[in-house]
């Protein structure tokens, strides 16, 4: 069984890539897998790896300038939900492309799994997931907004489009882990919204805490490692991955006419070209040839 732990801190980096080389050295010599972002704002990321090895490469982030209160949300995983360690560089943590926006600041007003369930029943109160179109899919919480973003840049631009909507309302927002919040919160604020809360530690830390029988949430929570998806107390869903569009698919959605290993799905078979399952088709070729092998194809990861 390995350990997954999801993670952000915002806290300021004066060399972001002086801190790369030591963590991800670390990583791979406790057998961490993921993906760790690091910037001038701080820290994000998902990495998943024995217990040992994910309490030692915590203790390492910890001891990093300004991550002493290091939160972090931890579940489990059959099989390793990662091919390989991966530490880059970014501009943002999460990519809001909104240059003013700053957490440390000011965000939403924080409230616990246990107690979302009546904030978000309330009249006055309109839910916003932040989350993208193909997480929105598999699961959101009952009567939650939908913005149809396909990445979180989009975010700003449907707000400014929508905001009128929300008169004399209170906002509350949602994302996996909490980090969209914290900036959707903030960069709301600045628009002059006093009244936004935000679901703290996200759907998988109200997924963790909240019991099915008094769940509002509606199916399952996208990830974004191997497992695709969980439920209620984090187990793994029946989800798995169209490796052609990234979107998440069922079991007997394999059974369909469109779908094709590596090459469409039901939900992107009209989206690409004869030219593009041409090359999905070759490329998930040697993607088993390699598996034959008993190697990994770099274009499985």
């Amino acid at each position: 069984m390995y350990t997954v732990a999801a993670l952000y801190h915002f806290t300021p980096f004066a060399d972001p890539s002086a801190l790369r080389e030591p963590l991800l050295d670390l990583c791979k010599a406790n057998g961490v897998t993921g993906t760790l972002l690091l910037a001038r704002e701080g820290i994000n990321g998902t990495i998943a790896g024995p217990r040992g090895g994910i309490d030692n490469v915590l203790a390492h982030i910890r001891a990093l300038p300004g991550c002493s209160d290091l939160e972090w949300k931890e579940s489990t995983a059959a099989e390793q939900p990662f091919g390989k360690m991966k530490v880059r560089l970014k501009k943002e943590i999460v990519t809001m492309g909104v240059t003013d926006v700053d957490p440390r600041a000011a965000v939403g007003h924080y409230v616990e799994p246990e107690d979302w369930n009546e904030l978000i029943s309330a009249d006055d109160v309109v839910v916003i997931d932040t989350r993208n179109d193909y997480e929105y899919a598999i699961g959101t919480f009952k009567n939650a907004i939908d913005p149809q973003t396909k990445t979180f840049r989009e975010f700003p631009q449907w707000w400014e489009e929508n905001k009128e909507r929300f008169h004399n309302k209170r906002i509350a927002m949602f994302c996996t882990g909490g980090i969209r919040c914290e900036k959707s919160t903030n960069f709301v604020k600045q628009q002059g919204i006093d009244e936004v809360y935000h679901l703290k530690g996200g759907i998988l830390k109200y997924l963790e805490n909240v019991p099915q029988d008094q769940s509002m949430w509606d199916g399952e929570c996208f990830v974004f490692d191997g497992r695709v998806s969980v439920g209620h107390g984090l187990v793994e869903g029946p989800h798995e991955l169209c490796h052609a569009c990234r979107r998440a698919i069922l079991p007997e959605d394999k059974a369909r006419k469109e779908f094709e290993a590596g090459v469409s799905c039901h939900h992107c078979i009209e989206e690409t070209s004869d030219a593009d399952k041409a090359r999905f088709r070759e490329r998930q070729k040697q993607i088993n040839l390699a598996k034959e092998r008993g190697e990994k194809h770099l274009g499985a990861d």
